[in-house]
């Protein structure tokens, strides 16, 4: 009873207190009317997401379709739009590829890129002719927000805007309560920022060159700050602060592929998809086994990363890379700065990964767009910039050729703070970053709050939006004109005996991605492609792949010769020949799980 008092006297307290919060970029998380053409100078709120859904499918209802996916663990809707064109084919028999974003509740610009790729696709369509043709020939699923309970708090809520998590509650300080210490917005400012206290014994000290950044202490010096973390104050009475917050379940650390359990992946959730949501989403990808291509929106770092995903799984088969390696480095040209890494070692191992379930059990490609590079926030002339990139070179040379910051030296850390803070002194007007002031906290006595604010954690500016949703959707528009692209032709049909022809067909394959990738041919992951022949006055006496056209040299299938089951390489062809008896009408037909479907007939006379 007393600690309920004492807690109700400081809340009391703050909230005598508190200011009017201050607008951050003149507020860009401010509710604006939704239109079509969407727009892309600030950040939609889940509500905005589903109503641009909404009002893109009445704008474009011939070439769109909005699937409920399935509810959050709060009961928030989760919606897939689906680009189809229904005169040129059923969006199953077509290439697949599917895009979503912001899995993680603080990585939310993803969203941003998906609203802008599903806008972009349909107002160009009938106008531009490559979005027409991509269109025609491909069907897109598109989920701009897998965690929806995230992203709805991330905005809505006086947050830090550091928690990933999907909203299921976990008991992290094991007090029989659960999620009942959140961080708390202690000046009222809108902001909820860092806590620090003097300590002559702390292990960090004021940065000499940048005194609003600390710096860790070396052996023998002196400190001068101790950080204690997010504002906030001990809600529960325990004598903790900000000890029991929402979570923690990874989502992407939920799926079936190499999940581990807590104690070897963080997050990872009681069982392979424990989250309400990612179970709704798997079920509805499942549906849809012509997906061939995923992009998974993440935040950030500026790189494409592509798996193994950890360091225990083996590598991906060469002919596999070698498609990865064509998509990725020309989505390095399409973003200047990006990099195109393998995740191990760019980033951590991690287990129950969902592009790694999209690629070992799905069969498809998939990339992780971890999108926007903070060191965009510079302010330097071209010779400082010269300078750094040399910096860079060595440091990557020193670190076996991985690309960017190394984060375990913190020079690198405060190297980039000091940059950072200079692009919000002059760029964005002091926008960023919030000056230290005393502030009189109930446990740890004088204190000073301020810091970066939410919205400078790793997520650009407003006005650097447009560029940033554009060139991502482009990397994507890209790998979608690299989705299998076959043709089927007879090139042959001649008569070698009196009541026996050879019939020739030649399958080409155009673009980059195969029609099965060659993971999924190792594993039988699935059927394979089928050519067959039939006709009610025919008969197939044999038929096989043609090895050598020249010399006619054929491997011959020895049982049900009419039915071959194939694939077909990327930027390739693939002939196969075929002694037909009788007369009449022959047809011809291939199907394909990630190419579609081709039928031709043929006479015999």
């Amino acid at each position: 009873m007393k600690q309920t008092l004492v807690i109700t006297a400081i809340l009391a307290m703050l909230a005598a207190f508190a200011l009017t919060p201050t607008p951050i970029y003149g507020d860009p998380f401010k509710k604006h009317e939704v239109t079509v053409p969407l727009r892309f100078d600030y950040y939609y709120s889940y509500d905005m997401v589903n109503e641009a859904l909404a009002k893109l499918h009445k704008a474009y209802p011939r070439l769109t379709k909005l699937d409920l996916v399935g509810k959050s663990e709060e009961g928030r809707s989760i919606y897939c739009m689906t680009v189809n064109n229904p005169k040129t084919g059923a969006e199953l028999e077509k290439p697949g590829v599917y895009v979503d974003a912001n899995i993680h509740g603080n990585e939310i610009q993803g969203a941003e890129v998906a609203l802008y790729l599903l806008d972009y696709l349909l107002s160009k369509y009938g106008e531009n002719e490559e979005i027409t043709r991509l269109v025609d020939k491909n069907c897109f699923y598109v989920v701009p927000v897998v965690n929806v309970d995230g992203r709805y708090h991330f905005l809505e809520d006086q947050r830090p805007g550091d928690n990933r998590s999907l909203r299921v509650p976990y008991d992290d300080d094991r007090d029989g309560m659960v999620d009942e210490d959140f961080p708390d917005d202690l000046d009222g400012d809108g902001n909820i920022c860092r806590m620090r206290i003097r300590d002559p014994h702390g292990r960090y000290k004021t940065d000499p060159q940048e005194t609003r950044l600390m710096i860790p202490i070396k052996p023998g010096e002196k400190g001068e700050w101790t950080r204690l973390g997010s504002e906030g104050i001990d809600n529960d009475g325990d004598g903790q602060v900000n000890e029991d917050e929402e979570g923690y379940l990874d989502p992407n650390r939920n799926f079936g592929y190499e999940w581990m359990p807590r104690y070897i992946e963080g997050g990872a959730g009681d069982y392979p998809l424990s989250g309400v949501g990612l179970k709704a989403l798997a079920q509805y990808i499942r549906k849809h086994p012509n997906i061939c291509m995923s992009w998974a929106l993440h935040n950030s770092g500026g790189m494409f990363l592509r798996g193994p995903s950890t360091k225990t799984e083996e590598e991906y088969p060469a002919k596999d890379i070698a498609v990865y390696d064509y998509l990725g480095q020309q989505s390095e040209r399409i973003i200047p700065g990006y990099s195109y890494l393998l995740s191990v070692p760019a980033v951590s191992s991690t287990y129950g990964d969902f592009t790694e379930w999209m690629v070992m059990i799905n069969g498809c490609y998939g990339f992780v767009s971890e999108l926007y590079m903070t060191e965009q926030e510079q302010f330097r002339t071209i010779a400082e910039n010269k300078q750094a990139e040399a910096i860079k070179k060595i440091k990557t040379s020193e670190t076996g050729g991985e690309s960017g910051y190394n984060w375990d030296d913190w020079d690198d850390w405060t190297n980039l703070g000091r940059e950072r803070l200079k692009f919000n002194d002059h760029v964005v007007q002091g926008e960023l970053f919030k000056p230290w002031k005393p502030f009189k906290h109930p446990t740890y006595g004088d204190i000073e709050i301020g810091g970066w604010v939410k919205l400078s954690t790793r997520l650009p500016a407003p006005f650097m939006l447009k560029e940033m949703v554009h060139r991502n959707a482009m990397t994507i528009i890209f790998s979608a004109g690299n989705t299998p692209e076959v043709t089927m032709e007879v090139f042959e049909i001649q008569k070698t005996g009196p009541d026996l022809y050879r019939i020739r067909v030649r399958l080409e394959n155009r673009k980059a991605i195969p029609t099965m990738s060659y993971h999924a041919q190792q594993v039988n992951l699935y059927p394979k492609d089928m050519l067959t022949i039939s006709g009610k006055d025919i008969k197939v006496v044999a038929g096989g792949e043609i090895r050598d056209v020249y010399t006619n040299d054929v491997s011959y299938k020895e049982y049900r010769s009419e039915i071959q089951f194939l694939t077909i390489p990327g930027f390739d062809k693939v002939e196969y020949q075929f002694l037909v008896s009788g007369t009449g009408a022959v047809f011809v037909s291939y199907s394909s799980r990630h190419a579609g479907k081709i039928s031709k007939t043929v006479q015999l006379k």
